[in-house]
């Protein structure tokens, strides 16, 4: 992906490993030179090309994901069909046999594009409680 740029090492250090002298720690009590604020601004810049390099992948990536999705709004007053997960609905999903879908509920209210408020009265846990 970022093969261009070069290798990993170069993106993090700014520079090829040529052996494992590199790899060790250079002292920080030294003063820096004009060659090394350049050296700075080089590799400012290299890591601006990566994160460019990623943000226009991972556009690529979602726009390929979703390039059969469509958007649905419900509006308050729709009628929806509801997944019936075994977690959330215990009493209606005891074997992999019942279904898996019930509806149709009434939306109450649209909290976001993908949340809802669904009126599922026949679902509500008893009101007393056992202990």
């Amino acid at each position: 992906m970022l093969n261009f740029l070069g290798s990993s090492f170069k993106i993090v250090y700014g520079i090829e490993p040529l052996s494992p002298v590199d790899l060790i720690p250079t002292p920080l009590d030294e003063k820096p030179s004009v060659e090394a604020s350049k050296r700075v601004d080089e590799i400012k810049r290299l890591h601006e090309q990566v994160r460019l390099k990623i943000k226009k992948s991972n556009a690529s990536y979602q726009a390929q994901a979703n390039k059969h999705k469509r958007r649905v709004v419900f509006l308050p007053g729709d009628l929806v069909w509801i997944q019936l997960r075994k977690e959330r609905f215990p009493s209606k999903r005891k074997s992999k046999l019942m279904p898996r879908a019930d509806g149709a509920f009434e939306i109450l209210e649209r909290v976001n594009d993908n949340a809802y408020k669904v009126n599922l009265l026949e679902f509500q846990p008893p009101l007393k409680w056992q202990i």
